[in-house]
């Protein structure tokens, strides 16, 4: 299990300078809708004004900078956000992009902070790249305080697939790795992506191993005709 998990931490070292380029050119922007609605409800969720915030598998500190704004915009007073990622290449990138930032290299299944000392935790389209899931989902209920919520972005693997999955799913294997090997020059990293959604669990399958972890589902969302989900949990 380790080497797996080395390998992708290295995979994503060497991708790293040119990671938020090619985010920018496969996705265009897509996403930043999500992530802004995903901030949102999170803090309409817990409505209190001191909050600790923990984004893990940070990468490049996208996320962390949309907590930020998000912050700012709805009047929430973020004490702190703290960026966990395994990758020191990915962090580098973040730290440029985020020179007040505060980081710390570490692995999902390991965090090191203090138990109940968060009260939100994230991971935005990270959690398929953690190989030991389980004892991640166990680090994140530990590091939240009673009520805390956990907010997951990810693309997850659908029962039925309609005609935008089946494009969606054209784009990711046949056309995603070929822009993405050109811009990276790692084409093995980006064959290796679309993989890992189609290695991923379903939505509902992961609702079911965040209650089994005490942090019930409150709030889904799926985007892009279910190819892409957000779910909101909150610590029991």
């Amino acid at each position: 299990m380790d080497n797996k998990q080395d390998a992708i931490i290295h995979m994503f070292n060497d991708i790293a300078k040119t990671y938020d380029t090619t985010n920018r050119v496969m996705s265009m922007g897509i996403d930043i809708s999500w992530r802004k609605e995903a901030c949102k409800e999170a803090f309409r969720i817990l409505n209190k004004q001191m909050i600790n915030i923990a984004d893990i598998a940070c990468g490049t500190g996208d996320m962390m900078l949309h907590w930020e704004q998000a912050g700012k915009d709805l009047h929430f007073n973020v004490q702190s956000i703290v960026g966990i990622d395994p990758s020191e290449g990915m962090l580098k990138e973040a730290m440029q992009k985020i020179p007040h930032g505060i980081f710390k290299i570490a692995k999902a299944d390991n965090i090191p902070l203090e138990s109940c000392s968060q009260d939100i935790v994230s991971i935005a389209y990270g959690l398929r790249n953690v190989v030991q899931r389980d004892a991640a989902l166990h680090e994140f209920y530990r590091i939240l305080r009673p009520h805390g919520v956990l907010v997951i972005l990810e693309f997850t693997t659908l029962n039925k697939h309609n005609l935008f999955s089946k494009l969606m799913q054209f784009y990711t294997k046949k056309i995603l790795p070929i822009v993405g090997g050109l811009i990276s020059h790692n084409f093995k990293a980006y064959r290796y992506l679309p993989d890992s959604i189609d290695n991923f669990i379903t939505r509902e399958a992961l609702e079911a191993e965040l209650l089994a972890h005490n942090m019930p589902t409150i709030f889904a969302k799926s985007y892009s005709a279910n190819v892409s989900s957000l779910l909101i949990a909150q610590k029991v």
